[in-house]
């Protein structure tokens, strides 16, 4: 942070406030911020971000117990896409084995992201009253055997049923992961960490691409995939029991202990809902298009290739290889630079630019092409989401951490589930000519227009939205029953015990710099 800060303005108060003032500080270089004191006393400043540091160094801040936390939730997140992506990338093969339609297998994928949800709930609530350790060991090793199921139903009904269950699971990994992940992190190699970890998503769609294209095309092919995700899954859940519980929610049920009572964590949880029903709703609405973002601009995207542009099997699995390896080294650089540039200008300019290549990603013929293309517009898509895991981390509520990522994520991702679903039946009912003259589906046209749509509205929704870089994580993160204090950081005393209260957005010694 720069060396001399000039006052600014308070935060302001209500929807419209706060959109008006979100929408001016996006031209302002500088950034608006929240000063507290040891004593509880507040005042708004402006404050230039810090240079961007070398990421080397900036990682190596990092203890190798931080680093620790760090892997195993990056591979909870990449075993969780590996599970994913194994169904969205097989949908022809798996349409070939149950006599149904490419449309009809999107319908797992449907009631995939419907129920994830529900988990991100239950496992999201579980990881702030119990821990992130238990909760996450019993989510993936359940997880691994869903996936074993699946390769055992026989019937679409079963492979239905079993994929539902599997969606209930899954949604209780992505909060979890990212708490445990990022609460240990420093502040200024957030941005950074924040874009390697969520680019676990797009590893976990790079191993199930590869896996794909090892088993080969055949008929049955698919079901090596699913025992592969299965083996990972596990493997994740009994390497987390050999680590041990996160420190913030050790400290955290130390300094709440005492104050706690049977049903207090529920209480908490409705006066935040009260008090924080503004930022659920924002976050909510933001994590709608970023899963609209995400799953129509690559669910469909090996169907695509093959469908429309008639590339083989193979072809169209390596064109999607080097799509999310543009993911992986997009959302890691651009997460990066957020920490610098800011995380609303890093999402607002990501997803404009995203836009602005839809062309070059839909009317390539060949395999090097669309591979090129797919990997320039995916470095923007997923550009934009390594910005998310500490945008949300930065936005929640301090004791609901675990919980509140997980939750609003899943329940964009319910909002948004029929968008696979939607792509392939409109692009079903729809037709255009091939470069051979065949008549085929018309994937390209669906899938950019939809993503235009979902650029703008990421992009329109940010730049009214509020930001809160460089929040401080640090100390126990649950506190008295009351939301509004645990949220403000109010210092307040019951019977001569002071309450853990969270400094947000510098630490005081670089207040005084």
């Amino acid at each position: 942070m720069s060396v001399a800060n000039e006052p600014a303005d308070p935060l302001a108060k209500g929807t419209l406030a706060t959109a008006k003032q979100a929408w001016s500080d996006l031209f302002i270089w500088k950034q608006r911020v929240v000063v507290r004191n040891e004593y509880g006393e507040e005042h708004t400043e402006w404050q230039s971000p810090e240079p961007l540091k070398n990421p080397i160094s900036l990682m190596a801040q990092l203890s190798a117990k931080d680093w620790l936390f760090f892997v195993v939730g990056f591979c909870a997140w990449s075993a969780d896409a590996f599970d994913f992506h194994a169904l969205s990338i097989q949908t022809t093969t798996l349409a070939k084995y149950y006599h149904r339609t490419n449309t009809d297998i999107t319908t797992a994928i449907t009631l995939t992201l419907l129920l994830r949800s529900v988990g991100a709930a239950i496992f999201g609530f579980a990881g702030d009253k119990w821990g992130r350790k238990w909760p996450m060991v019993v989510n993936m090793i359940i997880l691994g055997l869903l996936q074993i199921a699946t390769i055992y139903s026989k019937t679409f009904q079963q492979f239905l049923a079993v994929r539902s269950l599997f969606g209930l699971f899954m949604g209780g990994v992505y909060g979890n992961a990212i708490a445990m992940a990022l609460e240990n992190c420093p502040t200024n190699a957030r941005g950074l960490m924040s874009g390697i970890l969520q680019q676990g998503y797009s590893f976990g769609y790079v191993m199930a691409a590869c896996a794909s294209l090892g088993v080969g095309s055949g008929l049955h092919s698919w079901k090596k995939v699913f025992w592969g995700g299965a083996g990972v899954s596990i493997g994740v859940g009994l390497i987390r029991i050999a680590f041990p519980e996160s420190k913030q929610f050790i400290e955290a049920k130390k300094a709440g202990k005492s104050a706690k009572a049977p049903g207090l964590f529920w209480q908490e949880t409705k006066k935040m809902l009260k008090a924080e029903w503004r930022m659920c709703i924002y976050c909510i609405v933001l994590m709608t298009w970023f899963n609209y973002y995400s799953h129509t601009s690559q669910d469909s995207y090996t169907t695509f290739m093959t469908a429309q542009k008639e590339l083989s099997g193979p072809a169209s699995k390596r064109a999607s290889i080097l799509m999310k390896t543009g993911a992986c080294v997009g959302g890691t650089i651009i997460g990066y630079i957020s920490q610098w540039f800011g995380r609303r200008r890093s999402i607002i300019c990501a997803a404009l630019i995203s836009a602005c290549l839809i062309p070059a990603w839909i009317l390539p013929e060949t395999e090097r092409g669309l591979s090129a293309s797919g990997f320039m517009i995916q470095f923007f898509v997923q550009g934009a989401w390594g910005v998310i895991p500490i945008h949300l981390n930065e936005l929640s509520p301090p004791a609901f951490r675990s919980s509140f990522p997980g939750i609003t994520y899943q329940l964009g991702n319910m909002i948004s589930s029929p968008s696979a679903q939607i792509v392939n039946a409109i692009a079903e009912s729809h037709f255009l000519k091939s470069k051979s003259g065949k008549r085929v589906d018309a994937y390209g046209p669906v899938m950019g227009i939809a993503t235009a749509i979902i650029a703008l509205g990421i992009a329109t929704t940010v730049a009214f939205g509020p930001e809160k870089k460089g929040r401080e994580f640090g100390g126990p993160i649950v506190a008295a029953p009351v939301a509004k204090d645990i949220e403000e950081g109010r210092l307040s005393e019951e019977k001569g015990a002071a309450k853990a209260i969270e400094v947000e957005d510098v630490d005081t010694s670089e207040k005084k710099m």
